[in-house]
């Protein structure tokens, strides 16, 4: 075994069965309902993980190829993200906030030159970045839709008032939507403080020097915050158009409940039109 490489033997999934027991330990005991789908997350992960370690060589071996793979991992994660916000049947837009996070942060790394133009430089790079886009466009669909569904009467308020539904949405969903960028903020707070990431560590693995594997890691968090922040823009913006919805905000409720509004509420809105 190689200094800094997983040794892979009988100890490795013994390890990684241990792991697993003790995260579906930790669920049971507080009682938090995921027991199931940690098990379900860790078999996936190990089945795909397997598979693409066996296909990554062949990917790479061809820009076509790679370009198909980035293709499919963003079909794959707004699939996932799609079924966290919504169902798919109606969650299926959140590809368009994941593409329009990912495509100018890589735009901006490719067309600047600061990565080799390689394939085995540039997919991990692409799979760093879509997977930012997807969990940001799932936190904020998530929020943005909660704050519609809980605060229903204050967007109807906006109604009454004569807002539009987009802007009537905005209001009531825009406040919780960017706190789907507090877990990419807080990383980028606190690498080299508390976390040393991938990025970082690969490079390091990999034979590049300390202030390389720096410069790796600083690139791949701050092109992070930038696919992320546009992403869950752009997700409010599809929400408050109801592009983006559930299946109990299609049948939206009749004009009798417009007219009954508590007059804080009344005051709070036409406060802010005036």
């Amino acid at each position: 075994m190689s200094q800094g490489t997983v040794s892979i033997g009988p100890a490795f999934g013994v390890v990684l069965a241990l792991l697993v027991v003790i995260a579906v330990a930790a669920a049971m005991v507080g009682r938090l309902g995921v027991s199931r789908a940690v098990v379900t997350a860790s078999v996936r992960a190990i089945l795909q993980l397997g598979v693409v370690s066996l296909l990554i060589t062949a990917v790479l071996r061809s820009w076509w190829a790679t370009a198909g793979f980035i293709v499919l991992m963003v079909l794959v994660a707004a699939a996932t993200s799609a079924r966290r916000v919504s169902v798919l049947r109606l969650g299926w837009p959140v590809i368009v906030p994941i593409a329009a996070g990912v495509a100018p942060a890589g735009a901006v790394i490719v067309l600047g030159g600061t990565m080799p133009h390689t394939e085995v430089a540039l997919l991990p790079i692409a799979g760093i970045l879509i997977g930012g886009a997807m969990t940001a466009t799932s936190l904020s669909g998530r929020r943005a839709l909660d704050e519609l569904h809980l605060r229903r009467g204050e967007y109807e308020a906006a109604l009454a008032l004569g807002f539009l539904p987009r802007d009537a949405a905005l209001e009531v969903s825009r406040p919780t939507a960017g706190q789907a960028l507090v877990p990419a903020m807080d990383q980028t707070r606190t690498v080299g403080l508390v976390t040393l990431p991938g990025a970082f560590v690969g490079v390091l693995l990999g034979g590049g020097s300390a202030l390389q594997a720096g410069a790796t890691q600083l690139l791949v968090l701050i092109a992070l915050l930038a696919a992320e922040a546009i992403a869950a823009a752009v997700t409010l913006e599809l929400v408050a158009r109801g592009v983006i919805r559930r299946p109990s905000w299609e049948a939206r409720s009749s004009s009798s409940g417009v007219g009954v509004v508590r007059m804080g509420l009344f005051n709070r809105f036409s406060g802010r039109r005036g």
